[in-house]
């Protein structure tokens, strides 16, 4: 048996290529499927199957436009009622991949279609059985209960189904099954994900803080309480997962825009997005622009601070840079990049066009401003969880994804700066704030890492 773990840290998501005898089957694949075609061609296997473990809710699949490149046929848990051609699986099936076998589990708990895959390889019984895991069974951890609401479920109805699925399937296996789920560390999916590749289920049962003994009533209060907001983007991405995205080979690239051509299209209602680094874009970049940087989790930020419908103008470092972005914003179903900017911030400039700037404020310097009592007004733009787990005390808390909102109250006349973590998502909130109308906006510079480390000297 061929087994191959794909990782796209972007997205925390892990798929899955298996092959056996000449074929082979991708587990969750991600938007652009290329590298598993190239892969099963250099391993000498056909992609007869492509298997989803649930209709996936913080990434947009590549399913339909796999199985039309391969001739594969596409796997759905029977509850996902995918709107195109598939083979739907119900609990005790078997799928014959060459030489193994894939098991299917109904493990309905994150989602009502969830299934998981417990692969048999008959040629080689003394290595440790596979379990491919989904979103039921994270390393660490287990899928969050409450993505569900719109197919008629509570998230306590949910969690009492993923209680359920543990116990009564994938908690009954041998301590030897390793354990592949879909999601690593910093998946939206999960609240404690460890940032291991796999794991062991005997691991798991020691280790796992959801997997320990307790009752299903507490098991349900537990998976239900304090969980971190769901992006917006998520019932949308799951619908189009559902129907099937429209294959990315067929895209058209963005045209290239001249300085006056962005602009126009600014003014008309587009959305400018300064893909660069927070220093970059701090520099100097056209006014009223987001910026999302490509170094972090820029697909989930970009799905849940961009509108699915406005038009986008890319402004990047490099022409790669417009391509890459286009790439990762499709992987969440943002496919409305309308162009670029030629030349980048050289030619706006060159043009001779206004150009903002964000000042950047050393920790230091803002111990000194709340010691002094000055006027600034402190923001903390990370989620709920981190700021209750310590933040300077005269921050207010203002979650970037729903920044907007929370600074309605605020003074826009009187100085603002703005902290994160470590400073990835502060040109982001700095740009919402700018195109909320505060003019004079400061990043901190490191954010709490930056704060923390200088309290601790």
């Amino acid at each position: 048996m061929y087994f191959k773990q794909f990782y796209l840290g972007c997205l925390a998501h892990a798929s899955y290529l298996i092959g056996s005898d000449g074929v082979a089957v991708v587990v969750d694949p991600q938007r652009d499927v290329e590298q598993y075609i190239e892969e099963a061609g250099k391993q000498g296997l056909k992609i007869s199957h492509v298997l989803e473990t649930h209709l996936h809710a913080d990434f947009v699949s590549g399913h339909r436009e796999l199985a039309e490149r391969t001739g594969a046929e596409i796997i759905f848990g029977e509850k996902a009622h995918a709107a195109f051609a598939h083979h739907a699986v119900k609990d005790g099936d078997v799928v014959r991949l060459g030489g193994i076998s894939l098991h299917i589990l109904e493990t309905p708990g994150h989602t009502p279609e969830g299934i998981c895959v417990l692969i048999e390889d008959p040629i080689n019984r003394e290595a440790p059985m596979k379990l491919l895991t989904g979103d039921t069974l994270f390393l660490g951890d287990v899928g969050r209960p409450d993505l569900a609401g719109s197919k008629g479920f509570t998230a306590e109805e949910m969690a009492g189904m993923l209680y359920d699925s543990l116990h009564e399937k994938l908690m009954r296996m041998a301590d030897s099954v390793e354990i592949y789920p879909a999601h690593g560390a910093g998946s939206m999916c999960g609240r404690n994900i460890s940032k291991d590749s796999s794991s062991t289920m005997g691991l798991q049962r020691r280790f796992n803080y959801a997997l320990q003994p307790m009752s299903k009533e507490a098991f349900v209060a537990m998976m239900t309480t304090d969980l971190p907001e769901a992006p917006a983007y998520f019932s949308k991405d799951a619908e189009l997962n559902r129907t099937g995205a429209k294959a990315l080979e067929k895209a058209e690239r963005p045209k290239a825009m001249t300085p006056a051509e962005v602009k126009d299209a600014a003014e008309k209602g587009a959305f400018v997005l300064d893909v660069r680094s927070a220093a970059q874009f701090g520099n100097g970049h056209v006014p009223g622009a987001l910026n999302i940087g490509l170094s972090g989790q820029f697909a989930s930020w970009a799905g849940s601070l961009l509108d699915m419908q406005t038009p986008i103008v890319v402004v990047a470092e490099e022409e790669d840079g417009v391509d890459e972005a286009v790439m990762r914003l499709a992987r969440v179903g943002v496919e409305t990049v309308a162009g670029y900017l030629e030349g980048g911030m050289y030619a706006w400039d060159k043009a001779g066009l206004e150009v903002s700037t964000i000042e950047q404020m050393p920790v230091d310097e803002l111990r000194s401003l709340l010691q002094e009592h000055a006027e600034v007004q402190l923001l903390d733009v990370r989620r709920p969880g981190e700021y209750q787990a310590g933040h300077v005390p005269e921050a207010k808390s203002a979650e970037l994804a729903h920044l907007a909102e929370r600074v309605r109250g605020l003074d826009r006349s009187r100085p603002i700066a703005v902290m994160c973590q470590s400073g990835y998502r502060l040109a982001a909130a700095c740009s919402v704030l700018r195109r909320e109308g505060f003019a004079k906006v400061s990043n901190v510079v490191g954010g709490m890492s930056a704060w923390s480390a200088m309290e601790a000297k």
